[in-house]
């Protein structure tokens, strides 16, 4: 009995020196244990000062556990730095000629990002100059602008028209293709453009000033649409979002100035003071503020039989400029040059004619102007030249008619 009771107490110590050693063990290791990971939290605090978080992104590149210099060469290399609008959508690219990001604004990313502990939060950032490309062609994206012209609106949206648009630093938008713009343009010109255009007008007839009706063509009276410079207005306009824009703003004209001549005006944008000449009839109307202000019933106009080049040209012109006194100059049929002074010169074409007074002339008749009229001017008698001068404005229009 006594030998059992000694075996068993012996047991007992074995196993209590056992569970003895073992919490010892235990302890040992735990206390390892927690030194090390007081040592790793250390660590990783330490590391976390320099180095950026696990999963954090920079313009899509990854940049997890580098240093701000390492991530600002990592992007610098790697960055889809060019943010572009391309047929309606925003693209992005990766251009070698930009660093999107310098150290000092990656430090700032990471201030932003930094923890006291190590984490595995995502954090998405985007560089300044590409957030603020992005915001800027996100708008452009959406703007929409009425184009006004000549009494019609055009409904303009940036992302039909603008094919390739970029935004660099310095806030200036890079158009790279306006294809669409232009071929928009061309359309609206197409439409609206007044010059070489045929139309119904109604001219005088002895002292009333609509007498009858004839078929007239714009020459270099007339207006069209400055594609050009609407195109340059237009995306300035987009980019500002600008809601509305004067499409007069960009027309232009023909003849000796490229202004435009007519728009906006009434009466078949004739308006209402303008000069007649009838080549059939030998007789010039100017009508002033609607009124009937000379008749002339004597002119001689270009000679009409022989060399067609003589002819008084026929359509609607302007008056180019005044000059007092003048010397006309040109070329005779013969091939001979000649310089005829006159008191009062007002052209309306490029190719020389105009009105002034003929101090040479002797045959004022009617049929005078058939083979023996002028080089295609209106020639007026010295006595009612001045009728002229004082009734006609610079850009007045003159029509030209059978």
């Amino acid at each position: 009995m006594n030998e059992d009771l000694k075996k068993k107490n012996k047991r007992n110590n074995i196993i209590l020196l056992i569970i003895g050693l073992l919490i010892i063990v235990g302890m040992v290791v735990g206390l390892g244990i927690h030194n090390r990971n007081v040592a790793n939290h250390a660590a990783a605090v330490q590391f976390n000062k320099t180095h950026f978080n696990p999963n954090v992104k920079i313009n899509g590149v990854q940049v997890g556990k580098l240093t701000v210099k390492e991530a600002t060469d990592k992007v610098n290399k790697k960055a889809k730095n060019l943010v572009q609008l391309k047929d309606g959508q925003l693209v992005y690219h990766y251009n070698t000629t930009i660093k999107p990001i310098d150290e000092a604004e990656m430090q700032s990313f990471f201030k932003k990002q930094q923890t006291t502990v190590a984490n595995d939060r995502t954090y998405q950032y985007t560089t300044r100059d590409l957030s603020v490309a992005q915001k800027k062609l996100t708008a452009l994206k959406k703007a929409t602008l009425t184009y006004k012209l000549n009494g019609k609106n055009y409904s303009l949206k940036a992302k039909n028209l603008l094919n390739d648009v970029t935004y660099r630093n310095g806030g200036k938008y890079q158009v790279g293709d306006s294809s669409k713009l232009t071929a928009k343009l061309n359309q609206i010109d197409k439409a609206v453009s007044t010059l070489h255009q045929s139309y119904q007008f109604k001219v005088p007839v002895g002292n009333k000033i609509k007498g009858k009706t004839i078929t007239v063509k714009n020459k270099t009276w007339g207006w069209g649409v400055y594609v050009k410079k609407a195109r340059r207005l237009i995306i300035a306009a987009f980019t500002k979002n600008q809601q509305t824009l004067d499409g007069s703003k960009a027309i232009y004209g023909l003849g000796y100035s490229t202004y435009a001549h007519g728009y906006g005006y009434s009466n078949h944008e004739i308006g209402n003071t303008y000069a007649v000449v009838s080549l059939k009839k030998q007789e010039v109307w100017l009508i002033k503020n609607g009124k009937l202000a000379v008749h002339l019933k004597d002119v001689v106009t270009g000679t009409m039989e022989g060399s067609k080049g003589d002819q008084t040209p026929r359509g609607v012109w302007y008056i180019h400029y005044k000059e007092s006194p003048s010397t006309l100059r040109g070329t005779n049929d013969d091939g001979s040059s000649y310089a005829s002074p006159v008191k009062y010169w007002m052209p309306f074409t490029l190719s020389g004619c105009g009105f002034h007074d003929a101090s040479w002339r002797t045959d004022w008749g009617k049929k005078a102007y058939l083979k023996g009229g002028s080089h295609g001017c209106v020639n007026v008698k010295p006595s009612e030249i001045r009728r002229i001068w004082n009734n006609i404005k610079k850009n007045e229009p003159v029509i030209i008619y059978e």
